[in-house]
């Protein structure tokens, strides 16, 4: 027995406009909207602003989001959402703002702070309204039951996962990505590719997760090098944004593994980009969770346009390896965590506490700190 959760989803050019009108629908009538500074500046929240005002709407905006955003910004977030009188948020960003709006949520409706809700489970409260639009194709929240938020006592990562943070509506347009530079779509798709493969081959897939990483893989090995090489592919974006939508539903429902819990303990100590840090360690995870289920990485070396014919399992899922760590040269991610800035001297602390992020429950081969210190040691040069 399992279930598939996800929001409403609206997908196509020019959806973006439609935000406003989303949450009249679910009977806002004022509305927060947290964004960032880049993405204000790249013109994505005026949109949205207007959106509201022809749906009269208030609007109030929040834009105190960082690239790992903190539990001190949700808690500033929550306390203008209150302050302003507000009853729905409409995020608009990448992962750094939709998971704030959402933390922000969870903190308006249940109290307390963040932490008290990291974890399975422990959002108790029904949140307000939740439209996201993202302007990314990398993180998947706006379809997820995930946010993921640092806190700046533990300089920790938190993973919270609860279905009351799944969203009311996804409202996703393709054309916003075409004021992403090729550096930041680069780190957002590999993202994608490691939320496609990690769920596939996660304990907790199912037949209708499987169905959407593997759409999601199929699409993003396809189409991430024409995106990065072009912001004004249209063809690539929109593939490259379903991508994200079909890895985020895979990933919301069958969770991650240990490329994601080592990835978001690092991000919790070193200001890296989420994507840029999984570029290095999916490689190396894959390669530890091979003989877990060799047919499995069969499939992805497939879906990768990978030929696999007359290979073994094994000999496949090496070739699917090998296919991640060329796609990840060819559009220029960092190749090592040394690169990054990463120091060697971290690694017992991070190899503990990446045991304790929720996505290494459904990674499908068992891990021991000293197996996760040996990964990180071998990604580090």
């Amino acid at each position: 027995m399992y279930k598939f959760v996800m929001p409403e989803v609206i997908f196509g050019s020019g959806s973006i406009y439609q935000a406003g009108e989303c949450c009249k629908r679910l009977g806002a009538r004022h509305v927060l909207v947290v964004t960032d500074r880049g993405v204000m500046d790249a013109g994505w929240t005026d949109p949205v602003l207007e959106s509201c005002r022809k749906a009269g709407l208030a609007a109030t905006l929040f834009h105190e989001v960082s690239v790992n955003p903190t539990d001190v910004e949700a808690a500033a977030c929550a306390e203008t959402y209150k302050e302003s009188g507000c009853d729905a948020i409409i995020a608009v960003g990448g992962g750094s703002a939709i998971d704030s709006g959402k933390a922000a949520a969870a903190l308006v409706a249940n109290g307390g702070h963040i932490r008290d809700y990291e974890g399975v489970d422990r959002i108790l409260s029904p949140l307000p309204p939740l439209v996201m639009v993202p302007t990314t194709a990398g993180s998947g929240s706006e379809v997820s039951q995930f946010s993921v938020i640092v806190d700046s006592v533990r300089q920790k990562k938190m993973t919270i996962v609860s279905k009351s943070l799944v969203p009311d509506i996804a409202v996703i347009d393709p054309d916003v990505l075409a004021t992403k530079s090729a550096r930041l779509t680069a780190t957002t798709g590999l993202d994608v590719i490691t939320h496609a493969i990690e769920s596939f081959v996660s304990i907790a897939a199912t037949p209708m997760t499987d169905v959407q990483a593997k759409n999601a893989l199929a699409l993003a090995a396809r189409f991430l090098r024409p995106s990065v090489a072009s912001k004004y592919n249209k063809e690539a974006k929109e593939k490259m944004a379903m991508a994200s939508l079909q890895a985020g539903l895979a990933f919301s429902n069958a969770i991650l593994g240990a490329a994601h819990a080592m990835s978001h303990t690092i991000g919790g100590r070193f200001p890296f980009l989420h994507g840029d840090i999984n570029a290095v360690l999916l490689p190396h995870v894959m390669e530890f969770n091979l003989i877990a289920c060799p047919e499995k990485f069969r499939e992805v070396a497939l879906l990768m346009g990978e030929n696999v014919t007359r290979l073994s399992d094994r000999e496949a899922g090496e070739k699917a390896i090998q296919s991640v760590k060329k796609l990840a040269v060819d559009i220029g991610a960092p190749l090592t965590l040394a690169e990054m800035g990463f120091h060697a001297s971290a690694i017992p602390e991070i190899s503990e506490i990446a045991l304790t992020d929720a996505c290494m429950i459904t990674n499908p081969r068992d891990i021991s700190a000293a197996e996760v210190a040996a990964l990180l040691t071998r990604a580090l040069a």
